[in-house]
C-alpha cells in the first residue's frame, strides 16, 4: 500500500496555518482582560464556567478544519502495487514410483520414498507460475494431484503419499508415464514436462514404457526420468510380527536401459541419484534447464481518499461557526 500527495503543493498552506497558530497562542498568554476591577479577591472563589473553559475550542476547530480542507485540497491517494504475469509458465506433471521396493533404506535415515518426497516438495516451493500435478505408481497409476498453480494443495497430498499395499504392489512404469500424458495432453502452457522417479524395472500394467514414451513424443511432451537406489546391494526392512524389524540385502535392480529410451525418445534426460545429495543434484538441474524469464508488468491502482479530508474539514469549519456565534460567543 503506498500513499502519495497529486498536488502536493496545495499543502503549503499548512504553513500559514501554523503560523497562525504560534500568533494566536502568544496573543492568548499576552491578553489583557476587557474590565478592570480594583481587586478581583472576591471573585476566586468562583468557578468557571463551562464557555470558560472552552474559550480556543472554536480557534482549535477552525485550525483543524482548515488543515484537512488543506489537505483535501492536495488529492491524498493510496495505491495498490498490482502485476501482471506475460510469459506463460512450464506444465510439470511429477510422477512418483510408490511400490514397495521404495521402502528401502539406502537413503538413510529415510527409505526411498520420504526422501524422494522432501526433494520433490523442494523443487515445488522453488517454482512459480508453472501449472504443477502429481501422479503415483505402483501395479497401478492414479492422480494424486491434477495441475494446479495452488502448492500448497500439491505439497499437502504430496506428503499424504505412501508405499502401496502389498496387493497393489509392482512397478507399472509404463501406466504411470501414460497417465501423466493424458493429464498433460490438453495444457496450455509454453512446454509440457513429466519428471518421471522409479527404483526398479517395469513388471505390471497393461502399457509397456517405450509405448508411454512414444504417447508423449506425439504430444511434445518431454520426460526426464531419474532412477533411484545405490549400486549394488541396500538394506531392505521387514516387519516381523514375532521378531520385531530386521533388514535384508536387496539388489538393486533399476532398468537404465529402458529409463534412457524414455527420456531420449522425449528430448529429456536421464539421471541415476544413489543417495540423497545426488537426488538433490538432479531436481537442481532439471529444475535450472527447464525456466522460463517470467515477465512481468507491474502498476499501480490509485483510489482517491479526498473526501475522508473533505467532509470532516467542512464539518469543522461549520460547527467553529455555529459554536461561535452561540454558545461561545465572545464579547468584546
Amino acid at each position: 500500500m503506498t500513499f502519495r500527495f497529486v498536488s502536493p503543493w496545495a499543502a503549503l498552506p499548512l504553513v500559514v496555518l501554523l503560523a497562525a497558530l504560534v500568533v494566536y497562542l502568544a496573543r492568548a498568554r499576552g491578553r489583557q482582560a476587557s474590565l478592570m476591577f480594583p481587586g478581583t479577591d472576591p471573585f476566586r472563589g468562583i468557578p468557571r464556567s463551562l464557555a470558560v473553559r472552552l474559550r480556543h475550542l472554536p480557534a482549535a476547530l477552525r485550525v483543524a478544519g482548515l488543515a484537512l480542507l488543506v489537505v483535501a485540497f492536495a488529492r491524498p491517494q493510496t495505491g495498490r502495487h498490482e502485476e501482471e504475469v506475460l510469459t506463460e509458465g512450464i506444465d510439470i506433471l511429477l510422477a512418483v514410483d510408490t511400490s514397495g521396493s521404495m521402502r528401502t533404506e539406502d537413503f538413510r535415515p529415510k527409505n526411498r520414498l520420504e526422501v524422494a518426497k522432501d526433494v520433490v516438495g523442494r523443487f515445488v516451493r522453488g517454482r512459480r507460475n508453472d501449472l504443477m500435478g502429481l501422479v503415483v505408481f505402483a501395479a497401478n497409476a492414479y492422480t494424486r494431484c491434477p495441475l494446479t498453480l495452488d502448492y500448497g494443495v500439491l505439497l499437502d497430498l504430496l506428503q499424504q503419499v505412501d508405499i502401496a499395499p502389498r496387493e497393489e504392489d509392482g512397478t507399472a512404469i509404463g501406466m504411470g508415464l501414460a497417465t501423466a500424458v493424458s493429464r498433460l495432453k490438453d495444457a496450455k502452457g509454453k512446454s509440457k514436462v513429466i519428471i518421471l522417479l522409479t527404483d526398479g524395472r517395469n513388471n505390471r500394467g497393461q502399457i509397456d514404457p517405450l509405448s508411454g514414451a512414444r504417447l508423449a513424443q506425439a504430444l511434445g511432451i518431454k520426460v526426464y526420468t531419474i532412477g533411484v537406489g545405490t549400486e549394488g546391494e541396500a538394506p531392505y526392512p521387514i516387519d516381523d510380527p514375532i521378531l520385531g524389524r530386521r533388514y535384508i540385502n536387496v539388489q538393486a535392480d533399476i532398468d537404465e536401459e529402458t529409463l534412457q529410451g524414455i527420456a531420449e525418445a522425449t528430448g529429456g534426460q536421464y539421471f541415476r541419484a544413489t543417495d540423497t545429495r545426488s537426488l538433490v543434484q538432479v531436481f537442481a538441474r532439471i529444475d535450472a534447464m527447464e525456466r522460463t524469464v517470467i515477465k512481468v508488468r507491474g502498476y499501480t491502482r490509485h483510489t482517491e481518499q479526498f473526501p475522508a479530508f473533505l467532509y470532516p474539514g467542512a464539518f469543522l469549519i461549520l460547527a467553529e461557526l455555529a459554536l461561535a456565534g452561540s454558545v461561545l460567543r465572545r464579547i468584546p
